[in-house]
Formats: C-alpha cells, structure tokens, sequence
C-alpha cells in the first residue's frame, strides 16, 4: 500500500514539472551564481613613515 502511494506521489510530482515547464519555470536553480569583480584603488601613502591617523576612512 506503501509503494502504491509513494509511485502516485511521484506521477503527480512529474506531471507538476512537466506542467511547470510549460510555463518557463526552472525547479532547479543554478547552484551558484557569478560572482562580481569590484576592483579597489590601493591606499598607499607617499610617506613611508606617515602616520595612519590622516588617512582616508575607506582605507
């Protein structure tokens, strides 16, 4: 009785998908995006014995 209730779970499962495909529905989402590449100025100072303290916040 089991069986006959797990197979008419996954029929009813497969014809979901199948009509959720019509639609353009993706069940399964990619697993990892791209990821973004922000590109950073470097915070050198023209003193190497300056101090830290006149730095700027973003620093």
């Amino acid at each position: 009785m089991q069986v006959l209730v797990e197979l008419i779970a996954g029929l009813v499962a497969l014809l979901a998908a199948l009509v959720l495909s019509q639609f353009g529905v993706d069940i399964h989402a990619p697993a990892t995006g791209k990821r973004e590449v922000h590109r950073v100025q470097d915070c050198r100072t023209d003193d190497a014995g300056a101090l830290k303290t006149d730095a700027r916040p973003d620093c």
